[in-house]
């Protein structure tokens, strides 16, 4: 699983224009030193920084996203609105994930909410105390101190 920087996570409510020129800022880099890295009209970035352009097309997503070292799905959050939606987003499949082992890697990408091999809904906190996961490595909450894959129990009768 790759690392994310927290200064790369798109912020609540953020705006594409606000994520782009933080990141931007972050970077060290002029609007011009952007354009060009990013292969765009600097007046085109100028847009999208003062908020008058609220939709990338795939081109433009891409090569911002390789010149601002962001991923295109956090341009595509905030481009859509839904900044607040992303995050470490570490998932398991309760079905398929073998305890202390690293979740696969499909499960963590932010739009997964089903495993792609059963069909589950995959788990984002402590089954038992609701606690968002931070770690897979261990096979406990540290919270609660519950199991993370609870054991199948069988149906009531």
């Amino acid at each position: 699983m790759s690392t994310v920087n927290a200064h790369q996570l798109p912020k609540a409510q953020e705006s594409l224009a606000d994520y782009v020129n933080r990141q931007r800022e972050t970077l060290g880099l002029s609007r011009v030193a952007l354009a060009e890295r990013a292969g765009i009209h600097k007046q085109s970035l100028g847009k999208i920084e003062r908020g008058q352009t609220q939709t990338l097309n795939r081109r433009t997503l891409s090569s911002l996203s390789l010149a601002l070292q962001v991923p295109v799905d956090y341009l595509e959050a905030v481009a859509r609105g839904q900044s607040g939606t992303l995050g470490p987003s570490l998932k398991f499949c309760p079905q398929c994930w073998q305890a202390g082992t690293a979740p696969d890697p499909i499960w963590t990408d932010a739009r997964s909410e089903y495993c792609f091999m059963c069909g589950t809904g995959l788990q984002d906190a402590c089954g038992a105390c609701g606690e968002p996961l931070h770690s897979l490595t261990f096979r406990f909450c540290p919270h609660c101190g519950q199991p993370y894959k609870q054991a199948s129990r069988p149906p009531a009768t």
